[in-house]
């Protein structure tokens, strides 16, 4: 039996792009292969929190790239899946290279030694009214000497279009959301640091862009609901469906889902990976 409880923003996009999607990946829990792209996001993230450890005139290019090589034994030695995709020394110099290229973007795009980060990769848990739990890592925090609270996203991706960038968008809302409902704070500026095209982009939330995020959020959770009471999970196509791994198993594409689990409750289980 599956129960729900909470949510995250990855899970809500998942479910506003292909309820299905949701109902494999967060009900089912269906195995997915790893992704090297994925892995290579983490092992850059990971690089960049440990950066800010160093004293700040040691923030350099050439420390960032120093940290790979730890940073990468740590993160395979917990998930054997990583040594399946880097079996040999060559993979993990390309693994290497490309990720070093990602750090030096990040440094095109702003000086680590004239920042102090508050906090880095900060989880952050809220319970709204409706009893919906919250939950999320936000990549770094920085205050500002007036008190004024920045929230950092890193992206090792490419800037997308206009039309394709709502998913991103959303994530920073719903931490605006969370930093709102944990403190009252009213978060004076998102940033989303794409590495992969060199570029950011960055908003300023107003009051009102919390509310409606959280209308949304709460909209969200009533189709969730919805869905997993009647046991219906629509199938919706786009453009993604051809990086999808669900696809062999989609009816969208003339294939056969597997039944799902059953789900007593709206109660319980963590949607937050």
């Amino acid at each position: 039996m599956v129960e729900l409880a909470t949510l995250s923003p990855s899970r809500a996009n998942d479910f506003v792009q292909c309820p299905l999607k949701f109902r494999f990946r967060t009900v089912d829990r269906l195995p997915e292969p790893p992704s090297p792209a994925a892995f290579k996001g983490t092992l850059v993230h990971a690089v960049l929190e440990q950066l800010f450890d160093a004293p700040a005139a040691e923030r350099t290019l050439d420390t960032a790239a120093g940290l790979l090589p730890g940073r990468y034994a740590t993160l395979a030695a917990k998930d054997p899946e990583v040594a399946a995709m880097y079996p040999d020394e060559q993979a993990v110099d390309v693994l290497f290279r490309e990720s070093t290229e990602l750090l030096r973007a990040y440094f095109g795009l702003e000086l680590p030694d004239r920042l102090e980060p508050a906090e880095r990769e900060r989880f952050v848990s809220v319970t709204l009214d409706s009893g919906l739990v919250l939950r999320g890592f936000i990549d770094r925090v920085d205050v500002a000497p007036g008190g004024q609270v920045r929230l950092v996203d890193y992206k090792t991706g490419k800037q997308p279009k206009p039309q394709y960038g709502r998913e991103a968008e959303f994530q920073m809302r719903f931490y605006a959301l969370l930093r709102h409902r944990m403190d009252g704070v009213l978060v004076h500026t998102l940033q989303l640091m794409y590495l992969g095209s060199r570029s950011i982009k960055s908003f300023h939330p107003t009051l009102a862009d919390v509310e409606r995020t959280e209308a949304e959020v709460l909209g969200i959770w009533d189709d969730i609901t919805a869905s997993a009471r009647s046991g219906r999970w629509r199938a919706r196509k786009s453009p993604l469906c051809g990086w999808c791994h669900f696809k062999p198993l989609c009816p969208a594409w003339g294939n056969t889902p597997p039944e799902p689990p059953p789900i007593t409750a709206i109660a319980g289980t963590d949607l937050l990976s």
